[in-house]
Parts: structure tokens; sequence; C-alpha cells
């Protein structure tokens, strides 16, 4: 088994659903969440009595309208585990959240709990044999992104991330976490498992950003360091 993706003895295929609009957390990322309505304070207590695990899902179009029933919710959401919590004397939550997986929704159950559930199926990287283009498109992030940074610390993180051992789907993961892109952009990311089909269309959408046109022909298709925190 890939050692970033869930232990099977540890995680059943069952996750709990936090729906958050805006928000796509991704793999190899870390989020902090603040926990106050009933519902998610009794997910988070199930949470942490368990196996630690929530998927972090991005809500659809309709959720002001439905949001205190069932909204519609994308069809991948990151599977993240708790790597610290706080419960406040008031009974809310402050937990850290590391992104573990992406996960497909196969089906939603039927439960007495007050929160969202559902069965899903893990989303491992499909990493192309192609190394020389992977390695490729590596450089053209690094020459392209770490120019545009004008903050000194920023560019030092961003440019210890291009230096360091991670996997290109891995990087893309967290350099799309925490850019400043559209959320529908960054779900579009999230459900790409292809590593290199990711790899160009983050340089596509950070192009968009930039405003300036790719050298090279896309797959068609804010954050900042360090993130807040994100509200239920």
């Amino acid at each position: 088994m890939h050692a970033d993706l869930p232990d099977p003895d540890q995680f059943d295929g069952v996750a709990r659903l936090f729906p958050l609009p805006g928000l796509v957390f991704f793999p190899h990322t870390v989020q902090a969440l603040h926990i106050f309505e009933p519902r998610y304070r009794q997910m988070a207590a199930d949470t942490l009595a368990t196996d630690k695990f929530i998927a972090l899902v991005m809500l659809g179009d309709d959720w002001e309208e439905k949001y205190d029933h069932k909204p519609t919710i994308r069809p991948v959401a990151c599977l993240g585990r708790v790597v610290a919590d706080q419960l406040l004397p008031d009974g809310r939550y402050n937990l850290l959240l590391r992104g573990v997986s992406r996960v497909r929704i196969i089906e939603e159950l039927d439960t007495d709990k007050l929160y969202r559930a559902a069965r899903v199926e893990i989303l491992p990287d499909n990493v192309p044999e192609d190394v020389t283009e992977l390695m490729r498109l590596r450089t053209m992030l690094s020459e392209k992104m770490i120019p545009r940074f004008k903050d000194e610390t920023v560019r030092t993180q961003v440019l210890a991330l291009f230096k360091g051992e991670l996997p290109l789907g891995h990087l893309c993961d967290v350099l799309a976490f925490a850019l400043p892109m559209p959320p529908q952009q960054k779900q579009e990311l999230l459900e790409t498992t292809c590593v290199m089909t990711r790899a160009r269309l983050l340089l596509a959408g950070f192009h968009g950003m930039v405003g300036e046109q790719l050298p090279v022909t896309p797959t068609p298709s804010g954050r900042k360091f360090p993130p807040d925190f994100s509200d239920n």
C-alpha cells in the first residue's frame, strides 16, 4: 500500500462528511477548523473517539438555499486525519486536519447522526512513466511561479518546496491549496488524479492569475501561507 494512503486497518471506507462552501482541501496539506455547529460538534466528538478521519468536501452551488438540510456536494473530496485538537469550555472544537488522500463519494449513508456520512473509494495518484515530461513540468512550474512571489518569506518557502523531495503530484497539491485560485479551478485540480494533467492545469490556472499566456497547450478544462481557520 502507498505510504500516503490511509491504512485499511484504520479506515473502513466510510467517511464523515464536512461540507464547506468555497474551500477545497488537498492531500499533503494542513487545514485548521473551528467547529461550533451542534452537528459538527457531534462529528468532532465521534471522530476523536474513533479513527480521526474526516472528509472535507466542497458544497454545490445551491448550498445557501439548502444549508440546513442536504445541499449538493462535489463528487470528489479530500480525506483528512485530525493531528491536533482542542475542546473549548463551551463545547466548541479547534481541529487541525492533515490531508491524506483524494476520495470519490460512492453513496451517502442513512445514519442516526446529525452530520452526513458516505461510503467512499480512495483515489491514488496516477503517475505516468514519462519521467522527462514530469521533470519538464516541474521545472516550468518553478520558473514561472517563484519569481512571482514578492514576499521574501513566501518565496523562500516555495523555493524550498521545489528543491525538496516532494513528488510532482504532492507539490501540485500543496501549491493548489495555497494559491488564491477560484474554488472551481481548485476542485478541478482535486478531481484530477493524473499527475501530468494536474501539473498542466496548475500551470494554466497560475497563468490565468498573473495574466500571461501559456507557452504550452494545457489540458482543457486564495490561499495564503499559512492558511486561516475555517469556520463550519
